[in-house]
């Protein structure tokens, strides 16, 4: 019961390896969409996508982005590229296409953007694809 309450680590590598599989599949449920024509017509709709020349293209980049970055955090494959794909997309969906009200309107992106700052740093933790691949490199 002492370990808990101190400020040591309890159970890191696998409870990181857990959060990011779960935010993998939070990304591949958004990323998803990509698929469903009426979906992704529905957000070329919204005013900043509609007067523009490049909305389509900046939908499905948005959307196969999110799905890319969710598939390479589920595996732990490649995670800090899937990390930079995934912090520049939530922060252009924060900032430029919401209001950049990261405590309220835009909180969601803002928060999937500093998981991706987590993962960082950290690493993706056990279970990871990343660690056999950089493991054998190493020996």
């Amino acid at each position: 019961m002492g370990s808990f309450f101190s400020s040591s680590p309890v159970w890191q590598n696998n409870g990181l390896a857990l959060v990011r599989m779960i935010i993998g599949g939070f990304l591949i449920y958004h990323g998803w969409e990509i698929f469903s024509a009426g979906k992704m017509n529905d957000y070329l709709k919204w005013d900043v996508f509609k007067d523009s020349s490049s909305g389509k293209i900046l939908v499905y980049v948005g959307k196969g982005s999110e799905l890319l970055s969710g598939l390479l955090f589920v595996m732990g494959l490649l995670t800090r590229v899937a990390c930079i794909i995934l912090i520049c997309t939530m922060v252009y969906i924060a900032f430029f296409l919401g209001h950049g009200k990261i405590w309220y309107d835009d909180q969601y992106p803002f928060l999937f953007a500093l998981f991706g700052l987590v993962f960082m740093f950290t690493g993706p933790g056990s279970l990871s694809v990343d660690k056999l691949i950089f493991k054998k490199q190493k020996s």
